[in-house]
């Protein structure tokens, strides 16, 4: 008979030395969570060819349209990109007649970025796109497989809600 290897993580002890622990549930729930999560992602965004706009500027425009207004500054910060490449992807943006830049009516020398009615109908097609997609591909479910996936959103959401 076999013996089964026990998957193990390195974690850091307060003396700085490195021991095994057993892996826990929650860490290899995690990691499958993640990369079906990932898969997901990237297959739903196959949809976004349909709207005419990248990967990059659809994620910015969503920001705006979802978080309301935004100085250049909170929209890198909140896609996690640098103020420079944040540029680059509002003017395609503003190109696209995707968003509107007014002056900041607290500080002159800032500027407010929002979406455009156009950018938001995008984005919502663009969703709708997605969402239809999705749909397609859980009609194959049971009703006992698109129940228990039910309940995982739900119980991911309250997670969320909970996130700090």
């Amino acid at each position: 008979m076999k013996k089964k290897k026990r998957q193990v993580v390195a974690t850091e002890k307060s003396r700085g030395r490195l021991a095994a622990e057993p892996r826990s549930q929650a860490s290899g729930l995690a990691d499958r969570l993640h990369s079906a999560a990932i898969h997901l992602l990237r297959r739903l965004r196959r949809q976004d060819v349909a709207t005419g706009e990248g990967p990059a500027r659809l994620s910015a425009l969503s920001v705006l349209v979802f978080g309301g207004a935004k100085t250049l500054g909170e929209l890198a910060a909140a896609e996690q990109v640098k103020p420079p490449t944040m540029s680059r992807i509002v003017a395609g943006l503003a190109r696209s007649r995707l968003i509107e830049i007014t002056a900041d009516p607290h500080d002159a020398r800032r500027m407010r970025i929002r979406a455009t009615a156009k950018g938001t109908r995008l984005l919502q097609k663009g969703r709708e796109f997605r969402i239809a997609y999705l749909a397609s591909h859980l009609d194959a479910l049971s009703p006992a497989d698109l129940a228990k996936l039910g309940d995982a959103v739900e119980i991911l959401q309250r997670l969320l809600t909970n996130w700090e």
